[in-house]
C-alpha cells in the first residue's frame, strides 16, 4: 500500500520532503531540525513518522503549546530534545494604537517585503499598541535591523522571553451536522450557516483557504483534519467523517473558532 494514497497529489512533494529528513535521520543518528511548518504540514509529519516510530521521534515547539506554526524536530529516539534547540527568538515592539491602526497582515506584508521567505516565520500577534514576531533565530539581526517600519508605525524590536508571549483568545466550539457530501461549497454552508449561493460567492471570490492554502473550486472535496478559513468569516476545522444517517446523509463534527 502507497502511502502517497492517503494524501492528495499537491501534498505530495512535502511527503518526498518528510521521508527525505527520516531516511537522512536513520543514515547519520543526527536530529533534523525543520523551517516552520503551518498545522497541516505538522498533522503530515506525525502521521508518517509518527508516535509509534521505534527508532525515530518527533517534537515540535513554536513557542509555547498554544502557537500554530511551529518547528519540528526528528530525532532518533534516544535524543533529549531542549526547546533552545529550535533556534527560534521572540521580538516585540510597541506602537501608538490611538493613531495607528495594525493587523496581522500588515506585520506579515512588511517581514516578508523584507526578501525573507514566510517559512522562517512564525506566529503573529498583534493587539492593545503591542506587536510580536516569532521568527527563526537565523535571520533574527537581519530583521532587528531592517524592520522598522509596518504601515505607517515606526516599530524598534527588542528580543523578549516567550514567557512574554501574548496569548490568543481561542474559544473552538465543536458542531455535529449533516451534509450531503463533503464538498467545500456544501460544508462550509453547514458550518458558517450560510446559503449555497453565498458559500460559493466566498469561494469565487478567493476568499476561502483549505490548509492555509486558498482553493476556488466549490467541488474540492475536503478530508477529515482539514483547517478552513473564510475571510471574515473565521475559522473551522472537519473534525470527524463519522458515516451515514438513514437518509444517506453524512454525518459530520466540526469546530468554529468564536
Amino acid at each position: 500500500m502507497s502511502i502517497y494514497q492517503h494524501f492528495r497529489k499537491e501534498e505530495h512533494p512535502f511527503i518526498d520532503q518528510v521521508l527525505s529528513w527520516k531516511e537522512d535521520v536513520e543514515k547519520t543518528y543526527r536530529y533534523r531540525l525543520t523551517d516552520f511548518l503551518d498545522p497541516r504540514e505538522q498533522q503530515i509529519v506525525e502521521s508518517i513518522i509518527g508516535p509509534n516510530h521505534e527508532d525515530l521521534q518527533v517534537v515540535s515547539f513554536g513557542g509555547d503549546e498554544t502557537t500554530e506554526r511551529k518547528r519540528i524536530i526528528i530525532a532518533p529516539f534516544y535524543e533529549e530534545i531542549t526547546d533552545d534547540m529550535f533556534q527560534i527568538t521572540l521580538k516585540q515592539a510597541n506602537y501608538n494604537d490611538k493613531f495607528i491602526s495594525l493587523s496581522h497582515r500588515d506585520v506579515m506584508g512588511a517581514f516578508l517585503s523584507l526578501g525573507i521567505t514566510r517559512d522562517k516565520l512564525g506566529d503573529i500577534f498583534v493587539r492593545d499598541g503591542t506587536l510580536q514576531i516569532i521568527m527563526a533565530q537565523e535571520i533574527s539581526p537581519y530583521v532587528q535591523t531592517n524592520l522598522v517600519t509596518v504601515k505607517n508605525a515606526h516599530i524598534s524590536l527588542e528580543n523578549k522571553p516567550f514567557t512574554a508571549l501574548m496569548n490568543p483568545d481561542k474559544n473552538w466550539i465543536e458542531t455535529e451536522k449533516t451534509v450531503s457530501s463533503l464538498r467545500l461549497d456544501v460544508v462550509l454552508k453547514e458550518i458558517y450557516q450560510l446559503s449555497r449561493r453565498e458559500a460559493n460567492n466566498f469561494i469565487q471570490r478567493k476568499h476561502v483557504k483549505v490548509n492555509f492554502k486558498l482553493v476556488d473550486q466549490g467541488s474540492f472535496t475536503l478530508l477529515e483534519g482539514d483547517l478552513l478559513s473564510v475571510r471574515g468569516k473565521g475559522r473551522s476545522k472537519l473534525l470527524e467523517v463519522n458515516g451515514r444517517t438513514r437518509k444517506n446523509k453524512i454525518r459530520i463534527k466540526a469546530s468554529i473558532l468564536k
